[in-house]
């Protein structure tokens, strides 16, 4: 019998790079274990990126900036904060943000996609993701897309971390093959400071990016494999114990996890970066 895909997004790839027992935790486990409460900086990565999807659904003649406010108070998401001072001032940051964002857009383009679903099955993988943005943009042969990824936390993004991250590497190969041009140009657009990082790969770094992810689809479905012939959970998925446990969803479940001090909810909003990638 051929192997069965293994179907995935960049989160999921993601979740067990970072840690193989977080990912058991959060697709495995039934019923999966409770997570802590929700974190203020999801709360305000989520608003951002919903405002700016509700943006590009106005008629061009409508995308100016005094349109901003009610699009974020209409995808503002409350959880998380410390309190309402802490939320009205992460508000008015978030709004900041968009208005010098959308300063730089032509309101009369339209991206190719928006919040797009893109996705491809290889020999491995039946990868599907949602790409921020997916801009078509002119090159020496013709149209070319463009992944565009937006950013609210970490801070000193650079070219570096636009090479580096396969899930921009793994839109643009499934962007490529979904919509038959090409995809090569990834770029991350930081609102908070107003920059953007890109890459533009070849053929062997897309190549590269997706090897990678086909291995780790092969880890994970070997530590599956190794549960259900009746090996421990917890040695087929181990923890791997680092400062990110304190921000784990899981910290409280996992033994491991809850040696280290866990963050308050809200502790990344007032920080100049954020824990982990929007």
């Amino acid at each position: 019998m051929p192997e069965r895909l293994f179907t995935c997004t960049p989160s999921k790839l993601g979740a067990y790079a970072d840690c193989p027992r977080r990912y058991r935790y959060a697709y495995l486990d039934r019923p999966a274990p409770p997570k802590g409460p929700p974190w203020a900086h999801n709360s305000l990565g989520a608003s951002v990126h919903t405002a700016l999807k509700n943006w590009y659904a106005l008629p061009a003649d409508r995308r100016r900036p005094e349109a901003l406010p009610a699009l974020l108070k209409g995808t503002w998401v409350r959880e998380g904060y410390r309190d309402d001072e802490q939320e009205r001032a992460a508000y008015q940051r978030a709004l900041g943000w968009l208005e010098g964002y959308v300063a730089t857009l032509d309101p009369g383009d339209d991206p190719l996609g928006v919040e797009r679903v893109v996705a491809v099955k290889t020999a491995v993988l039946a990868f599907n993701g949602r790409a921020d943005r997916i801009d078509s943009r002119p090159g020496p042969d013709g149209p070319e897309l463009v992944i565009v990824d937006y950013k609210t936390g970490r801070t000193g993004l650079d070219a570096d971390d636009a090479r580096g991250s396969q899930a921009l590497a793994l839109y643009a190969y499934a962007a490529e093959r979904t919509f038959r041009r090409p995809c090569r140009r990834v770029e991350l657009h930081h609102l908070p400071t107003g920059t953007v990082a890109g890459h533009d790969h070849t053929d062997e770094s897309l190549a590269r990016q997706l090897s990678r992810a086909e291995d780790t689809a092969r880890d994970i479905m070997a530590a599956e494999r190794a549960v259900t012939d009746g090996a421990d959970p917890d040695e087929a998925f181990p923890a791997v114990a680092g400062p990110r446990c304190g921000w784990c969803d899981y910290r409280r479940t996992c033994p491991v996890g809850a040696q280290t001090p866990g963050r308050e909810p809200w502790s990344a909003i007032d920080r100049p970066a954020a824990p982990v990638a929007e």
